[in-house]
């Protein structure tokens, strides 16, 4: 991907979302053509030369101090998933940034495989940052079973959300898992620019789909850490699970994650009868 491209299309998005009165300037007898702050406007907030911004906003950080990307961050009231992400943006235009990242992992070690398979009332699974589903457990497995039925491999989430019919059921917020999977693939390639599989993946959806488009064009970027997601599963319909993300530092790339239900809820109830189904397909699987 192309950095500077990434960087004009970012900071001039996060520009185009705030207001002269909503940083308490005022727009009255203006002109303006564009919503949002002018060039001028964020370089007065972030103390900087017009000229400078000017040259930040064509894609040029290489050599920007973490203080002037601060002062950019407070000008454009990034939140902290936008800081981190034009930090990692900074550090792509760096000096050497063209060394590749070590790739995620595809497979995990047999001890990652043990944990999983020792959280016996919980899903959990393992994602890379490009939204590979690298490993589950067996409830993990049955309850990400209409994203594992795709032939393709590996099964991708957002693959999945964007080119399965059956996502629009399996997701009972639609819109929201189709927005968390760009921003998690946005953040991603701020990161790890040169991952050709991650490029490859975006140019697919790009292709195939005009909601992922459209997304993909926002630049906006989210952290994914704990939350709440809601499923329509084919066996035990609805599902609302609080989920938790853990990175997994020895397993380059790779984040663990469980999902739960409140003790003797009625979601609790709809894992274990999921866990039941499992036992029972892992059964017939065998034989």
């Amino acid at each position: 991907m192309d950095t500077r491209s990434e960087v004009k299309a970012f900071l001039t998005s996060r520009r185009a979302k705030l207001t002269p009165e909503h940083v308490g300037l005022t727009a009255a007898g203006r002109n303006r053509r564009v919503p949002g702050l002018r060039r001028s406007e964020v370089a007065d907030l972030a103390g900087v030369s017009v000229e400078y911004y000017a040259r930040l906003e064509r894609g040029d950080l290489s050599g920007v101090s973490e203080s002037v990307l601060d002062a950019l961050a407070r000008a454009l009231e990034l939140d902290e998933a936008e800081r981190l992400h034009l930090a990692d943006l900074a550090r792509a235009a760096g000096p050497g940034a063209r060394a590749r990242r070590r790739p995620a992992a595809q497979q995990i070690r047999p001890s990652v495989q043990w944990v999983l398979d020792g959280m016996t009332r919980l899903p959990a699974i393992v994602n890379d940052g490009s939204l590979n589903l690298v490993a589950a457990n067996t409830l993990g497995r049955a309850l990400f079973s209409p994203v594992l039925d795709d032939h393709v491999r590996p099964a991708n989430h957002a693959r999945f959300t964007f080119l399965d019919p059956r996502a629009h059921d399996f997701w009972l917020d639609w819109e929201r898992a189709a927005d968390d999977a760009v921003a998690a693939l946005r953040a991603e390639a701020g990161r790890d620019p040169f991952n050709r599989g991650l490029t490859d993946l975006v140019g697919e959806l790009s292709t195939r789909s005009d909601a992922f488009r459209t997304r993909w064009a926002s630049h906006d970027v989210r952290l994914h850490r704990t939350g709440v997601k809601h499923f329509r599963h084919p066996v035990v319909g609805e599902l609302h699970l609080a989920f938790d993300v853990m990175e997994l530092p020895a397993e380059s790339g790779l984040s663990l994650i469980a999902f739960s239900a409140e003790p003797a809820s009625p979601d609790d109830d709809a894992l274990q009868l999921l866990s039941s189904w499992a036992a029972d397909h892992v059964e017939a699987s065998t034989r």
